[in-house]
């Protein structure tokens, strides 16, 4: 992009320079049209540019960074559930296993609906609005939503992926320093879509496992 402005800005000094009032005084139309052919020569250029910069530079690096998923056992690995108006995050336990969802089973206390039945899932727990990932390892989001299409957008870590009914989509990303950062729907998913707001928190190693720790005590306390 730096060099299609920097041979646009050229072009345009030329014909300020080339084109300037005191050398031609009187619009001439006739000599506007001689360039023929040679006058769409500039756009031709710049569009082989784009298409070169696109195809063969663009989707090649695109795909090399974000296509290729970084193994789930050396990733932090989150489901989410989407809804109208939050973000709901199941992490599994010590096991690393993922309960089972039974849509059943959804209540005010058990919204995104684990499966009580699941023996996986006696250690997992849910945050709402809320997702934790450690610095220095990548994440990989399961998504599905339970209502309608919502769209998971995270400006500073160049993220955005629809939430689609239905489907289980995966994303994938590695932060590369601490932070709050706002999670955000780039879809219109109803009346109150512009308060549909969470937060990733980017932790260290340690203060991830600290946290997980809290909420598996708080999920026992419950429990109990």
């Amino acid at each position: 992009m730096a060099t299609i402005f920097g041979l646009w800005g050229l072009f345009f000094a030329y014909c300020l320079i080339r084109f300037r009032s005191k050398k031609n005084p009187t619009a001439d139309y006739a000599a506007a049209s001689k360039g023929g052919l040679l006058s769409f020569l500039p756009d031709v250029m710049v569009l082989g540019f784009e298409i070169w910069l696109i195809f063969f530079l663009g989707l090649p690096i695109w795909a090399e960074i974000k296509e290729d998923f970084p193994k789930p056992e050396k990733s932090n690995v989150v489901e989410l559930v989407a809804e109208q108006f939050s973000w709901g995050f199941q992490y599994p336990g010590a096991d690393g296993l993922f309960s089972k969802r039974d849509p059943k089973q959804i209540s005010s206390g058990n919204t995104i609906g684990l499966d009580a039945n699941d023996p996986n899932g006696k250690d997992d727990f849910v945050s709402i609005n809320e997702l934790h990932v450690p610095l220095g390892k990548p994440t990989i989001v399961y998504m599905t939503s339970k209502d309608v299409i919502h769209s998971f957008f995270i400006p500073e870590f160049r993220v955005k992926q629809d939430v689609v009914p239905g489907m289980r989509v995966p994303l994938w990303f590695e932060p590369v320093q601490t932070g709050h950062f706002e999670i955000g729907c780039a879809q219109l998913c109803g009346l109150g879509h512009y308060r549909m707001r969470g937060e990733v928190v980017v932790d260290t190693p340690e203060e991830f496992e600290a946290w997980k720790k809290e909420k598996t005590k708080e999920l026992q306390q419950t429990s109990s």
